[in-house]
């Protein structure tokens, strides 16, 4: 029978070859098997509700075929894992025991099928064992920005290093800090995200690294800070540029000497945290105009993750406005199903200023309004060509976005936008002017 929208699948990883008799009872009991042999390359990709288990299956592998299997499970330690110790001992007893404690529970040879069906029976009572989403959902694409952005990160994950992300507003900086913490060592203890232009400048120092009691007006009691919180696992920092001058020299503290003061007090405390940071802006132009340190930049910038916009992701934007879609229909009881060619065309042709975050906001907005079974241009809100969203600047208002998509399209040539837009230069000359457009930027 097959799952309805928001059900719930179960499903076992087996890195290995499970034998007919074990496939059997794995489906009677409800477990979709997926097999992963040593030397296969494995993506691993489920629903967010699915409920995923893995099993490193060592009882017939050769030494030489440990080490692929180490890389798979390394690759997917993010799932619960169950361990089947070798039917004999290894060469490599090293890669094996490593191998096996990374598994929460081992099962000795031969096989115990009864207690392997009983701790898998247990895991709908256990929180831990269900799977929420894949480490990579948040940062799909098939373009080869994206294909080269994956490797780099998966690259930098296990290092235990602090990684400098940057992009365009809305290009994924957090899931990307999420899945770097994921796939790391410190996976299991605390990710704590802070936005450092969130929060006044007054009470940022607080919430980084603590005060003591009666250190200010209203502090009553000793409060822990980020970073106390965080110990052993990760800190993501958001908009790092924007942090004051005096928080920048704490920050620095930390990744020099491993330590923070809380306000009020000079006692230093240890704090073993991987900071991640990101910027949507220029920190070595920010450097030049002494808002920011040079050497906390250095510090920061040890690993750097370039995370592209969605306009160079070419072939992304129809697979994640798919995507979107997809999962929006799983959750909500909506008419949309797809898009029409014109809604496709006008999707790729965008400039997308707000990148993936606008398109999942879009494609939302469009699925809940849409009175067909097709999303198109009008219920996404771009216009199927340059002519249809710009009219007379006398009359009705042409808006950013369409601005946008005419100067992405032409290539920022003002004559070709001019052409395309049925409008003289002069004119798109004063509508950048209005919508603050810097040609010069985008070129």
């Amino acid at each position: 029978m097959a799952a309805t929208p928001g059900s719930t699948k179960r499903c076992v990883i087996w890195f290995g070859e499970p034998c007919p008799r074990e496939k059997i009872l794995l489906a009677a009991e409800g477990w979709q098997v997926r097999t992963v042999l040593p030397r296969q390359a494995a993506g691993i990709g489920m629903r967010a509700n699915d409920q995923v288990v893995g099993v490193i299956d060592l009882r017939h592998h050769s030494g030489d075929e440990l080490e692929h299997l180490e890389a798979l499970a390394s690759e997917h330690r993010h799932l619960p894992l169950l361990g089947i110790e070798p039917a004999a001992p290894h060469d490599d007893d090293a890669r094996t025991h490593r191998l096996l404690s990374a598994c929460r529970q081992r099962f000795a040879h031969p096989l115990d099928l009864d207690e392997l069906m009983r701790r898998l029976a247990t895991l709908d009572d256990d929180p831990a064992w269900h799977r929420t989403d894949d480490v990579f959902d948040c940062l799909r694409g098939e373009s080869t920005a994206m294909l080269a952005m994956r490797a780099t990160l998966r690259k930098f994950a296990p290092v235990d290093l602090p990684v400098l992300i940057t992009g365009e507003t809305g290009t994924g900086k957090e899931a990307a800090a999420n899945a770097l913490h994921r796939l790391s060592q410190r996976e299991g203890h605390p990710f704590l995200a802070i936005n450092c232009g969130a929060i006044a400048p007054t009470l940022l120092q607080s919430e980084l690294f603590g005060h003591e009691r009666g250190s200010f007006t209203g502090a009553t009691t000793r409060r822990q800070g980020l970073f106390e919180n965080a110990h052993r696992g990760t800190v993501f920092l958001d908009e790092v540029g924007d942090l004051p001058m005096e928080a920048q020299t704490s920050l620095l503290r930390v990744l020099q000497e491993g330590t923070i003061e809380r306000i009020g007090s000079n006692q230093p405390i240890h704090v073993d945290v991987r900071v991640l940071a990101a910027t949507h802006v220029d920190l070595e132009q920010a450097i030049e105009q002494r808002r920011f340190r040079s050497d906390l930049y250095y510090r920061l910038n040890v690993l750097h993750l370039s995370l592209p916009p969605l306009r160079r992701r070419d072939g992304d934007i129809e697979l994640l406005a798919r995507h979107f879609l997809r999962v929006f229909r799983a959750h909500h009881a909506v008419r949309a199903r797809g898009y029409t060619s014109a809604a496709l065309q006008a999707m790729s042709r965008f400039h997308w200023p707000g990148n993936v975050r606008e398109l999942l906001n879009r494609v939302q907005r469009a699925a809940i309004t849409t009175e067909d079974e097709l999303i198109d241009c009008a219920d996404l809100g771009i216009g199927p060509s340059a002519d249809a969203l710009a009219r007379d600047p006398a009359g009705n208002r042409i808006d950013r976005e369409a601005l946008l998509s005419c100067l992405a399209q032409s290539r920022y040539n003002v004559s070709a936008c001019a052409r395309l837009m049925k409008v003289s230069r002069v004119t798109v000359y004063r509508l950048c002017r209005r919508h603050a457009v810097r040609l010069d930027t985008l070129r």
